[in-house]
This record gives structure tokens, sequence and C-alpha cells, in this order.
């Protein structure tokens, strides 16, 4: 594996600056920003799993994880969030010319709220290259419809920004089903931290790891169980390090 790699929990991780990691992302990947607490549902959620062991790398978005993975080993992990990736992108070109992105979002409401932010922001994304992801039960994905919206625009990026755990898989989903190869990122709520519609991390408190406790103070009774959960982190580690996690 090359040094820009290391695989984590059977997960190759992307290990390099963001520089490199936006190139990497220019190049059709299928790239996934798992969090500690979707970090601990490996053991039991054998879907969840093959999406991230099949994607082509995942960024160290888990202060938790990088702090865990020092202490263990001794080795100083880059952290780069899926946040810094998505103001990575947005301060490139590439998502500034029409037709370039496919934005795959959680609600009517949040496309109306994002898409207004990237509007006032001079980005050429419209309500035609938005689609609203129904809700995606357990197991393997399947979404016809979004493979013909997205085969019928052919974008050289697609941002998925739905919830971790479902992303992951709706992404390999469409790895495996579209015809070409488009960049496929999962950044999830990134976007949602950017235009408003959850806590404002400002890049200082991202830099410091601090967007989870953030979270919390925003909205303790959403994120403050999710947080706890992100602890047990902490004995998979220990147990799998590198090697693949089994159930």
């Amino acid at each position: 594996m090359s040094s820009a790699f290391q695989s984590i929990l059977g997960i190759k991780f992307y290990v390099g600056d963001l520089h490199g990691l936006l190139d990497l992302c220019a190049e059709g990947n299928f790239v996934v920003v798992p969090a500690a607490p979707a970090l601990v549902d490996l053991s039991t959620d054998i879907d969840y799993r093959d999406a991230l062991e099949q994607s082509d790398f995942a960024i160290t978005d888990s202060g938790f994880m990088v702090l865990l993975w020092k202490l263990l080993t001794g080795q100083s992990l880059i952290r780069i969030s899926g946040l810094k990736l998505l103001r990575g992108l947005l301060a490139r070109d590439e998502l500034r010319q029409p037709g370039s992105s496919v934005w795959i979002m959680p609600t009517a409401k949040e496309t109306e709220v994002n898409l207004a932010w990237l509007s006032r922001n001079n980005y050429a994304v419209t309500r035609d290259q938005c689609f609203v992801a129904p809700f995606y039960p357990k197991g393997p994905v399947s979404d016809p419809d979004l493979l013909r919206f997205i085969e019928a625009r052919r974008p050289r990026y697609i941002i998925v920004n739905i919830g971790g755990g479902v992303q992951e898989r709706l992404g390999l989903y469409l790895k495996r089903n579209l015809s070409y190869r488009p960049s496929i990122i999962c950044t999830g709520a990134a976007i949602a931290f950017i235009t408003g519609l959850q806590a404002d991390i400002p890049v200082w408190a991202d830099t410091l790891m601090l967007g989870w406790f953030l979270r919390c103070w925003h909205a303790p009774r959403g994120f403050i169980p999710r947080a706890w959960k992100g602890l047990r982190l902490a004995p998979l580690l220990v147990q799998y390090r590198e090697r693949r996690v089994t159930s």
C-alpha cells in the first residue's frame, strides 16, 4: 500500500495532505468519510462494512480515531474532516462549472437552503442538478430513479449529503451500476455546517477536532448519544488495528 494510505480496521484510509486528496477526488474515486459512531457498526452491519471496504479510500474524519491510533501505534495521522474536504472542493473551480456536479440531498427543505447558499456564492448548481434521496432501508441500496437521473446528466462529481451509514451504501451502488466513473464524494452533513442548517463549525474548531462538541452543544438530544456511541470505537481499534473487522 502506498505511503499515502494506511489500513485501519481493514479500510484503506488516505493519510496524505489536502492537496493530494483533492487531486484524487478529481480522478473518479469513490470516497467515504466515516465518523467514529458509524465505524462502531463495522462489526454488526455487513452492508456498511462492505461499502467502506469497497470504497476507493476513506478519509480520516474521526478525530477520536486519529488520537486512538496515535496512542496504540505511535503513528501520527493527518486528519482531514469531511467539512475540510468539502471546503477544499468548493475552493476549486470545478464545482463552479455548469453541469459539473449532482448533489444528493436529504430533504426538499435542505435542498432549498443549500441551493440558495450555493447560488449566493456563485456555484453553477441548479435545482435540476439536485436529487432528494428517498428513505433507504437497511441492506443493499437500489435506486433506478437516481441512476437514470445521473446518467441523463453525467456529472464529473456526485456529492452525497445524506447520513452516515446510508450514504456509503448508496455510493457503492452508484459505483457498481453507473456506466461511467464519476467522483462519488460522501461528505454527509458537511454542507449543513456551511449553510447554517446545523451547528456552525469554524475552521479553527474543525482543526482542533471540536466539531463533535459544537454539534452536541447545538443539538444535545440528537448528538450526545451519538458521541457516546463513538467511544465504543476504542475497544474495536484495540482488537483489530489494521485488520479487517469480522462479525
